[in-house]
């Protein structure tokens, strides 16, 4: 297992990652895993007592990765922007999470499909979480609309979360 200790940071402005809180990998840690691509990668593992799976670190350029914190997790981890986060990991060879639903919806609209298929794994994988974790059968069915639309706009995950909090307002 590799482990490292970081304080929690966010980004102010950085295209689709602006607003997400993250830990950056340590260059190190990143050499020891030689990875073959400079492509986001799955881990698992402990941070501070929570355990965790199936967490993205993303390419941060240059060949740096972070670890995104997201607003659940931080909550989990009763942690803020600031914080210290001890973290202990390896890699995760687990399938990433998939709604059927989804995928049977992109199943029949091809031009949804299409659009699906063009987003980076990542962003794929985005919108197969936020459908999978939805808890009630009517909650899952207004993400799916949700994601379809934001196809049919070419929107990124991060496009459709921030226009459906624009919404909100």
């Amino acid at each position: 297992m590799h482990s490292f200790k970081s304080i929690i940071l966010k980004f102010a402005s950085k295209a689709e990652k602006t607003g997400w809180t993250y830990v950056d990998v340590p260059q190190d840690i990143i050499l020891k895993l030689k990875l073959k691509n400079k492509k986001e990668f799955r881990i698992k593992g402990m941070m501070d007592d929570f355990r965790f799976e199936r967490l993205v670190c993303y390419p941060a350029g240059e060949g740096k990765f972070i670890v995104a914190i997201n607003g659940e997790l931080r909550k989990k981890l009763g942690k803020k922007e600031g914080a210290m986060l001890s973290i202990k990991f390896e890699l995760d060879k687990s399938e990433a999470l998939k709604s059927q639903e989804l995928v049977d919806c992109l199943a029949e609209d091809l031009i949804a499909k299409k659009q699906f298929e063009s987003l980076n794994l990542s962003h794929q994988n985005y919108f197969h979480r936020y459908i999978f974790t939805a808890k009630g059968a009517d909650t899952k069915a207004g993400r799916i609309e949700n994601v379809i639309n934001a196809l049919y706009q070419k929107q990124n995950f991060g496009e459709m979360i921030r226009g459906l909090k624009k919404e909100i307002k």
